[in-house]
């Protein structure tokens, strides 16, 4: 005769870990949810409702895209296109320059090759802010002011995107590299054929890297990027909020475009990064 099995008595504490997440998200999610409503309001009611909280506070009953269409009406639209532009052209450029770093980093066998790492592994706990003034200087000596070269050429030398690559091309097996030299090829046929195709989770997790970096730059393109047709985005978005009279529903509408844009590539892109960090030996 069998006999019932016991019901299993589960502790609340075990729940708490959960309970504790959800809240955390909740306070995370409470306020962008704010400006995603606020941005759906006429300017003038989005500070209204702040006096008598309620769920009208975070779902618009009045909800229109005016401030959408008068925010691309302007040069708020040219600024996000120059910040897409210049992202595009920094992720390109640095993911090549980045890679051939690592490779020679992690495959040739050279004379001060530890050295030229710390200095590499250095560069990227420099905050770039200490040196964007002495930089821009010589950028404006260099007749760099007011152009795509000026803002992208900062971004594209990144050494923790360097890090990562070199850590994931160490992990390629030494008899592949060997393999292909038997095979004829040279050290650029290894680096094309071999290590790139391997790399691609380690690629995007540093493409990432770079686009993250300069499309929450700020300083950079103000010091460099002083005329409109060569503003980015933050620096429209500043200029919103630097008027006499501050339109908050068009400064909240900006702030959820600028969000939105690499919220949907960090997403989209997410496992790779996560693989990336994982097979570059960081946990």
């Amino acid at each position: 005769m069998t006999t019932p099995i016991a019901k299993r008595h589960i502790s609340p504490a075990r729940h708490m870990p959960t309970v504790i997440a959800v809240v955390i998200g909740l306070l995370f999610v409470l306020p962008l949810l704010w400006v995603l409503a606020g941005s759906l309001r006429p300017g003038s009611e989005v500070l209204a409702g702040l006096s008598d909280l309620s769920w009208r506070s975070l779902v618009p009953t009045d909800a229109t895209l005016d401030n959408y269409v008068t925010l691309f009406q302007g040069d708020f639209g040219r600024a996000v296109l120059n910040s897409v532009l210049v992202a595009a052209l920094t992720v390109g450029i640095g993911l090549l320059l980045s890679a051939s770093a690592a490779f020679a980093l992690a495959v040739f066998h050279f004379r001060g090759r530890s050295l030229v790492f710390a200095v590499i592994l250095l560069s990227f706990m420099i905050p770039f802010d200490a040196i964007a003034i002495p930089l821009s200087s010589a950028f404006r000596a260099w007749d760099l002011q007011n152009t795509y070269a000026g803002l992208v050429l900062p971004g594209i030398g990144n050494g923790l995107a360097i890090f990562l690559l070199r850590q994931f091309f160490l992990s390629v097996p030494r008899e592949l590299v060997e393999a292909a030299r038997i095979d004829g090829l040279g050290w650029w046929g290894i680096f094309r054929r071999v290590h790139l195709p391997l790399s691609r989770p380690a690629l995007i997790g540093a493409g990432l890297t770079l686009f993250t970096f300069q499309w929450q730059s700020y300083m950079w393109p103000l010091l460099v990027g002083t005329e409109p047709g060569k503003q980015l985005g933050p620096i429209a978005l500043g200029t919103l909020q630097g008027q006499m009279v501050v339109d908050y529903g068009q400064v909240f509408a900006a702030a959820v475009v600028l969000t939105v844009i690499p919220l949907v590539v960090l997403l989209r892109l997410q496992r790779h990064f996560t693989r990336s960090i994982a097979s570059s030996g960081l946990k």
